[in-house]
């Protein structure tokens, strides 16, 4: 029997012998040691019983300084390492080796590494009954899934221990562990989390941590994290409070999401609201999306309360499925003049917005200059894409006012059914009727 002689932190020590759940999430701040406790986790397991560990990240060669190195350093540590080049691995002992990398103890266990960049070779990796994947946020949700499979032992209980700091909420570790607004899914509330630090929901474990947590930082390493926040805020929400949330500047912080009918209410209570709809184009790769709106011009808010969202129609098809909406005005993408000239063939009254150079910026900023923006709830590729919507920085962390982290086919169709409209003013003022909408 091998006995362990190791201070570790005690906010990790429960953690460490839990074996109960399993999915074992950890989120937690940059130097909280949450890596560093879970290979620790892993090399007790691996010393207790005879298991096959796969640790994952998303790029192969990332492992040689990140998380092969962590293991070689805590078995130096623990005086487990063996460097004899003998053959046979000393008993109680484990060798790291190179080219693939792999960690193989004396009874059997071992510990491989593989990168979700060469999927072919995660084939021909049986019996694992434990995964490690490190930065989970940095893999692909299907790689997660796929990887969930891979679990597979006729008799040892089966474990998926995630590490990650906390990115945008958008990521797919958010959507999955805690909520999918969009898709009405719910398991946990992330600030619950950070304020009871360990939860346990069903067969998952979840901890949090942040740099206090680790007893062992210099204090001048918690100094500069602490120093952040007075220059970069998003940065210091992950770094220092190892909390999710939108990453970069929102372009447009006022939007918010309302029930259906409460918009629809709202609409009803405006006196003269004025109505847009607009409408961008796409076939193959991008959407073609109409967004229908109403706005207060008194109060300067605008309500979005439909939408369609859909790509590889032909012009016959899309025309048929958008016949119900030949009575209105739709002012649409002016680089397609073919497609509004057969709208206009079928009796739509469409019409193209005008583009000019500057014109992303010049309309995003029309858009932004709105109180609020209340948007139905069921209007669901409009509040994916805009409800975290954010600039575009370089590699300086300069924003672009006219580029954003995804291509908003929604915010397109809303910037050319504005085309007429200015927030300042009653120009274009369009009195369609309510029971049209």
């Amino acid at each position: 029997m091998v006995v362990i002689d190791k201070e570790v932190n005690p906010h990790f020590e429960d953690f460490l012998f839990d074996w109960n759940q399993k999915f074992q999430f950890l989120v937690g701040g940059y130097g909280s040691s949450k890596s560093y406790h879970v290979a620790l986790k892993l090399v007790l397991k691996a010393i207790q019983e005879k298991r096959k560990i796969l640790v994952i990240r998303e790029v192969y060669d990332t492992h040689k300084d990140s998380t092969f190195a962590l293991f070689k350093d805590i078995l130096e540590t623990l005086d487990m390492l063996d460097e004899s080049g003998r053959k046979k691995i000393a008993k109680g002992k484990a060798r790291a080796k190179e080219s693939p990398y792999e960690v193989v103890f004396s009874n059997g266990s071992r510990i491989i590494f593989k990168g979700m960049d060469k999927p072919a070779k995660l084939k021909s990796i049986h019996d694992i009954s434990i995964i490690w994947l490190e930065e989970c946020s940095e893999v692909k949700y299907e790689g997660f899934k796929e990887l969930i499979g891979r679990l597979r032992h006729r008799s040892l209980s089966l474990h998926m221990i995630l590490s990650t700091n906390p990115i945008g909420e958008d990521n797919w570790t958010f959507k999955h562990f805690f909520k999918d607004e969009l898709n009405d899914y719910f398991v946990l509330d992330d600030h619950e989390l950070y304020e009871k630090r360990t939860i346990l929901v069903g067969d998952t474990y979840y901890h949090h941590s942040t740099a206090d947590d680790n007893l062992f930082l210099p204090q001048s390493y918690i100094d500069e994290l602490d120093a952040i926040g007075s220059y970069d805020q998003d940065l210091h929400r992950i770094a220092r409070l190892g909390r999710f949330g939108v990453n970069g500047i929102r372009v447009f912080p006022q939007f918010e999401v309302q029930p259906h009918e409460e918009v629809i209410k709202a609409i009803k209570g405006i006196y003269k609201p004025l109505f847009k709809n607009g409408m961008d184009f796409g076939f193959v790769t991008s959407y073609n999306a109409v967004i229908r709106m109403a706005i207060d011009h008194e109060k300067k808010y605008l309500y979005i309360f439909w939408e369609y969202y859909k790509k590889g129609l032909t012009d016959v098809e899309l025309a048929k499925d958008l016949e119900h909406l030949k009575k209105i005005v739709i002012k649409a993408d002016s680089a397609e003049p073919k497609t509004i000239a057969y709208f206009r063939q079928q009796h739509f009254k469409m019409f193209p917005a005008k583009k000019f150079a500057g014109s992303r910026a010049q309309y995003t900023k029309k858009v932004k200059r709105f109180k609020k923006i209340i948007c139905s709830n069921e209007c669901i590729n409009t509040i994916r894409e805009l409800k975290t919507l954010t600039f575009k920085q370089d590699a300086h962390g300069e924003v672009s006012e006219d580029e954003f982290n995804i291509d908003p086919h929604t915010l397109s169709a809303i910037w050319y059914g504005l085309d007429d409209y200015e927030v300042a003013s009653l120009k274009g003022h369009n009195a369609e009727s309510f029971k049209e909408v």
